[in-house]
Parts: C-alpha cells; sequence; structure tokens
C-alpha cells in the first residue's frame, strides 16, 4: 500500500495493493491492522454506499462536535472527481481544496478526517461511491457548504450538475459557524 500525504495537511491519497490477471482484480477495501498503522482510526462505526447518474454533485457534507467524522472514501464502480474542503477554523489552509479523481480502475482511496467538508461529482456514467464513517451520522451535527460558492473555486468538471435542494441551500463558507476550531 502507498500513502502519500496531499498538500493539505491530515488528507491522505492511499493506494492499495492491487492483484490483477486476466480475471479481473483484487485488493484490501480495508484492514484494520493496515490503516491503524498509517494512522487511521482503528474503529469505523458506519459504512455509507451511494448510486448517483453522471453529472450529479453531492456535498458539501461534514458534521461538528460528537458527530465529527472522518470519512475514507472510494469508488466501486464508475469514475468520481471527490472534494474535501478545509473547514477548520484556524488552519493555515482554511477555505482551501483539494479534488482527486478515483475510480475502479485506478483503485485509490481518500482519508478525509473530522474538520473537512466533503462532496463528490460524477465523472462516469453511472458511479457506485463508498465510504466508511468514524462517527454516526447526526443530524443534529450535520453542516454543509455551498458545492458551487466563488470563493472555494472548485471545478467539479460537470455541466449542468444534478444537486439536491437541500444541497442548494446550504450556506457560502464565509457565513458557516466556527463549530470545528484547528488544533495541531
Amino acid at each position: 500500500m502507498q500513502v502519500s500525504q496531499t498538500r493539505i495537511a491530515g488528507l491522505l491519497l492511499i493506494q492499495p495493493d492491487v492483484y490483477q490477471d486476466q480475471r479481473g482484480y483484487f485488493f484490501e477495501h480495508y484492514s484494520r491492522d493496515k490503516y491503524e498503522q498509517i494512522g487511521l482510526p482503528a474503529e469505523f462505526v458506519q459504512d455509507n454506499c451511494s448510486y448517483s447518474r453522471q453529472g450529479t454533485v453531492r456535498g458539501l457534507h461534514y458534521q461538528v462536535g460528537a458527530g465529527a467524522q472522518g470519512k475514507l472514501t472510494t469508488v466501486l464502480y464508475g469514475k468520481v472527481l471527490d472534494v474535501a474542503v478545509d473547514v477548520r477554523f484556524g488552519s493555515p489552509t482554511f477555505g482551501e481544496h483539494m479534488a482527486v479523481e478515483l475510480s475502479n480502475e485506478n483503485c485509490l482511496q481518500l482519508w478525509i478526517p473530522p474538520g473537512f467538508a466533503h462532496g463528490f461529482s460524477v465523472l462516469s456514467e453511472e458511479v457506485v461511491f463508498s465510504y466508511k464513517c468514524t462517527s454516526l451520522y447526526s443530524k443534529e451535527h450535520e453542516r454543509s457548504v455551498l458545492f458551487n460558492d466563488p470563493d472555494l473555486g472548485i471545478d467539479w468538471k460537470v455541466t449542468n450538475p444534478i444537486v439536491s435542494a437541500k444541497d442548494l441551500a446550504a450556506p457560502r463558507l464565509r457565513s458557516i459557524k466556527r463549530d470545528y476550531v484547528y488544533s495541531r
């Protein structure tokens, strides 16, 4: 397994060992001991899976307080642009984002620790997107940032995005509460 630090502290790009032959490929989607060795939490408490059509944008979502979530993301089928935005007040990279293409072909994973808003856009005809969470979903702790906030300048690589009414009503980054404060 290869692990790469990204330009934003805390975000990790993970390339699992993939074993490929004429039948296809195999890789460990998750192994507690291996992932714990690279600094990920030993316990994930919820696995989520979504199916989406091309052009869909989901996000940018995060949770705060006791519900703050770390996420280990991967694509089971298709291709997405996976995006994480630093919403840790006081962080030197507050408001900056990182985007990476994840697909069933490249088998990449992204570790997104608490303190980041997360979203993705669907670049293939269809996608099955999966992510492990360190905390259970909590409506009370849920927050969001407007996906197309001009202050973020995210190129989602889709035209005429399909977005939920809830995500369209999200606040801009400059309007979010100081719910998550950066600490080293």
